[in-house]
């Protein structure tokens, strides 16, 4: 049990962390320094690091930190993750996967989220120490959220991001970090970890040993926008470094990245922590050092403070062949012990307000009603041919087909904690049926191999119903973190072949059949799209995914999501995966014609937009942009939807984005509301990224685009609507603006 034993001396307050005998000195003996709330936190890492034997420091910037018993310290282990819920340390809620957040389009929300993963993160360590468990995933540093760019479709840990745009990414990375870290002025919540920095999106077999090539334009236009965000104005007070190399600098040991853009251009005064095994890739797999003990002294010089492996234990060595000095690891130390004391480690729960949060936190009915609202706002109606969303109330009967329909693993995606209770489709549609409908369910077909006699099972089945919903889809048997049957990034986007079979096989029976598809990577699905009268895209839901699609299907809850990615036809469409320019990637740079667009997504309401207007005409270089819309839902029933800026470069002098995403917003309205909206376009937004990777601001023409969707003939094809339109122009000379 930790006893918190206060003492008073001279009007001072000092605390003395008894945490059983074994971890403390003699009671009588005076507080330490480092334990004195009134002095400054750089006083008191001073007096802690000054107390720390030299042969101790390197073991302590490792991540299983030892304790240590003659301070009354207890060891510490920095490895915790939390991408959508508290993961890997037991109970707790499960909100949806990061891409199905991304979905909402919606920061605030998902700051509200993310306040609720702190608290029961907050809560679960206490209890934790209370039981003296110092085990992994049982601390405050969480190496969350993964904000990387979803560049390529067929990556595997696509689903952990936020989508292919880095402004989104960039305004939801903001939102989560500050939701995990809280408002505190003196104290940290948590230590929130973006990763994986930088310029980090696959091939997941080749991670350990991959060079990403990427131009300064690429670098500054799409792969570190986001992250700098969440530094500077987030406040993100740790960073995690990329397995891979970019440029040839490993980007754990990167003097690029860590030192001239990370320290010295966005100030960044936290910790860096390595991706797991990545230091030893450094000799084992990139081949920059040739030994254990030089990649260990690149890393830390070059500004990467913690290992989450173990060789920084070769620090010892390096120090003995004068590869690095004691100053250049006390400062990596400094770091790391910063980050104990902004989380209030040893100060008492009447000065940190974080530690008196309860275990009933955990798993409660508000964050339960939560995730449940995530997972509603998180689909996206892809498909409505005809209104057959949502059900009518005429179907008396429908089957319940697919392998995604009945299994709770494929709720939960990655990096996921346990819930208490978890919901399938199959579970949500037979109690929302339930007394008039009447439901049945086979499987079908595995997720990539068929079952025997699946297929003329299903057919039966589909033949005496009313309705077919055919839940379908992927998991993390097909997409997912490098694994060893090599099982991780896709080779094809489109339904595996088993399930393809089915869905056709069933769509030949003539009966109606909604698809909702259940993925963390995009699936392209270009026959169903013609052939399949709706089509839901549900991602990997959360714990009450089941309740939620069934809210969407029978029209209890309107969808909203928009896509955060864009869904390609084929694999055949896209440049080569190991390739890092963006040319011919995301919305932004496409040359060939999608099947779903990126902020595409369909409503059972209807929303039109009118009134663009734009503050001025003619803008000096180096002046922001005023500009307002107007937003109704004319439609019969309440819904949201989200507005859409965009902002088109008519006269660039370099390359760039067709359009770019420059603001957006969440808006829910009742029948016959209407909202006047502004929103502000930035003149770092009116930049161009030159080939050097200069920002600058140069005249010439602009266009804003605005509405519920993306500008292009795509998006006009499959809504019927067409977004608003103004022009403005820039003038001036050419600015060079901060980046």
């Amino acid at each position: 049990m930790v006893l918190v034993w206060m003492m008073m001396s001279g009007g001072r307050t000092f605390l003395n962390p008894r945490v059983n005998s074994r971890y403390m000195k003699i009671d009588e003996e005076p507080p330490f320094p480092f334990q004195d709330v009134n002095l400054s936190f750089e006083e008191r890492v001073e007096d802690l690091l000054s107390r720390i034997d030299d042969d101790e420091k390197i073991v302590h910037l490792t991540f299983s930190s030892i304790g240590m018993e003659d301070l009354g310290i207890p060891p510490y282990d920095w490895w915790n993750e939390c991408l959508h819920g508290v993961a890997r340390a037991g109970i707790a809620t499960v909100f949806p996967q990061a891409i199905g957040m991304a979905a909402m389009f919606d920061p605030t929300f998902l700051f509200e989220i993310a306040t609720a993963i702190s608290d029961e993160a907050r809560a679960k360590h206490h209890d934790f120490q209370r039981k003296q468990d110092y085990g992994r995933y049982k601390g405050l540093t969480f190496w969350s959220p993964n904000i990387n760019i979803f560049r390529d479709p067929r990556w595997g840990r696509g689903q952990e991001t936020y989508g292919e745009d880095p402004y989104l990414t960039g305004r939801l990375g903001v939102a989560f970090v500050k939701g995990l870290q809280g408002d505190h002025q003196r104290y940290l919540k948590l230590v929130a970890t973006p990763k994986h920095y930088a310029a980090h999106s696959g091939p997941e077999a080749l991670r350990h040993e991959f060079n990403a090539r990427v131009s300064k334009k690429d670098l500054r236009e799409t792969y570190l926008p986001h992250f700098k965000e969440c530094i500077v104005e987030g406040g993100a007070y740790s960073i995690m470094g990329a397995y891979n190399r970019t440029n040839g600098e490993a980007c754990c040991a990167s003097p690029t990245l860590l030192k001239e853009i990370l320290r010295d251009e966005w100030g960044f005064d936290g910790y860096v922590v390595s991706d797991c095994g990545a230091i030893n890739d450094i000799h084992d797999g990139h081949g920059l050092t040739g030994s254990p003990a030089e990649s260990a002294a690149l890393a830390v010089k070059n500004g990467c403070d913690l290992d989450c492996g173990l060789t920084f234990w070769h620090l010892e060595e390096a120090l003995e062949q004068g590869l690095i000095d004691g100053a250049t690891i006390d400062l990596s130390l400094k770091r790391l012990l910063m980050a104990w004391f902004k989380l209030g480690r040893f100060d008492p729960p009447n000065l940190v307000p974080y530690q008196n949060i309860k275990m009933d936190v955990v798993d409660c009915p508000r964050h339960r009603e939560i995730a449940l609202k995530a997972a509603r706002r998180s689909i996206v109606l892809l498909k409505n041919e005809n209104g057959i969303l949502p059900i009518s109330p005429d179907v008396k009967s429908i089957a319940v087909i697919g392998p995604n329909a009945a299994d709770p693993e494929v709720l939960l995606g990655n990096y996921n904690g346990i819930p208490s209770r978890v919901i399938t489709p199959l579970a949500g549609i037979k109690k929302r049926c339930e007394g008039h409908v009447q439901v049945t369910h086979v499987k079908g077909s595995g997720i990539s191999e068929p079952m025997d006699s699946g297929i003329e099972e299903a057919v039966q089945l589909a033949s005496d119903v009313d309705m077919v919903i055919a839940c379908m889809g992927i998991s993390n048997e097909i997409e997912g973190e490098e694994q060893e049957d090599g099982l991780d990034d896709r080779e094809h986007l489109g339904l595996p072949h088993a399930q393809d079979e089915l869905l056709r096989s069933l769509q030949a029976t003539g009966k109606p059949i909604i698809l909702v598809l259940l993925n963390g990577g995009p699936i392209s699905v270009p026959w169903a799209a013609e052939s399949i009268d709706g089509i839901l895209e549900a991602w990997y839901p959360g714990q009450d995914g089941g309740t939620a699609i069934a809210d969407v299907l029978f029209g209890d809850f309107s969808p909203c999501g928009k896509l955060p990615i864009t869904i390609v036809r084929s694999e055949n469409d896209l440049p080569p995966f190991e390739e890092y320019s963006m040319n011919g990637r995301t919305y932004r740079y496409l040359k060939k014609e999608e099947l779903y667009p990126f902020g595409y997504g369909l409503s059972y309401t209807d929303f039109d937009y009118s009134g663009l207007r734009i503050n001025k005409t003619e803008v000096p270089a180096g002046e922001p942009v005023l500009i307002k819309i107007s937003m109704e839902n004319c439609g019969s029933r309440e819904g949201a939807d989200v507005v859409q800026v965009y902002l088109e470069d008519e006269e660039a002098s370099t390359t760039g984005p067709r359009w770019s995403l420059v603001g957006f917003r969440r808006v829910s309205l009742v029948p016959g509301e209407r909202i006047d909206l502004e929103f502000t376009i930035s003149p770092r937004q009116m930049s161009v990224i030159t080939q050097d990777g200069t920002c600058i601001v140069e005249p010439g023409s602009f266009t804003v685009h605005a509405g519920g969707q993306q500008p292009g003939p795509r998006s006009q094809a499959l809504t019927g609507k067409t977004v608003l339109s103004r022009a403005f122009k820039v003038t001036g000379e050419t600015l060079q603006v901060n980046y």
